[in-house]
């Protein structure tokens, strides 16, 4: 399975936000949407960073309350990997495992195309696991 099939089934909206917005609209957009990171976008739709909620927490415990007011930019991570539609679930799970993050940009061309999450591969992973739990199964039986 690629992240091509993952986007056609969970779609490719992404919540998007600009470096000079503050942590304090970051956490509300987290909390409104229900989600764990936020994709970080230049004007041209480029991403320039990710913003996830261990990096909120990091800010906090860092600098307390008045990290609320301070700039995305400044507490987002910047260097971000990013995968194509054309990568492979096991590529995305080695490299969410290798670099201990939970988000991935999809992105063509330069541009933002999509976002997979640890929780998509996931869930397109374990029907696979199951099935060849069946086969191994009926062949053992059956042999």
């Amino acid at each position: 399975m690629t992240v091509a099939h993952i986007l056609a089934e969970k779609g490719s909206s992404v919540i998007t936000v600009q470096p000079e917005r503050t942590l304090d609209d970051a956490i509300h957009l987290l909390a409104d949407n229900s989600i764990g990171a936020l994709v970080v976008c230049d004007p041209e739709g480029h991403v320039a960073g990710i913003l996830s909620e261990r990096d909120i927490m990091h800010a906090l415990a860092n600098q307390g309350a008045s990290a609320l007011n301070a700039r995305i930019s400044s507490h987002m991570t910047t260097e971000v990997a990013t995968c194509r539609r054309e990568t492979t679930n096991g590529e995305i799970m080695q490299l969410m495992t290798d670099g201990r993050f939970r988000h991935m940009p999809v992105c063509e061309s330069g541009k933002l195309v999509g976002l997979v999450s640890i929780g998509d591969v996931v869930k397109r992973r374990l029907p696979a696991l199951e099935a060849e739990r069946q086969a191994m199964r009926d062949y053992i039986t059956t042999a």
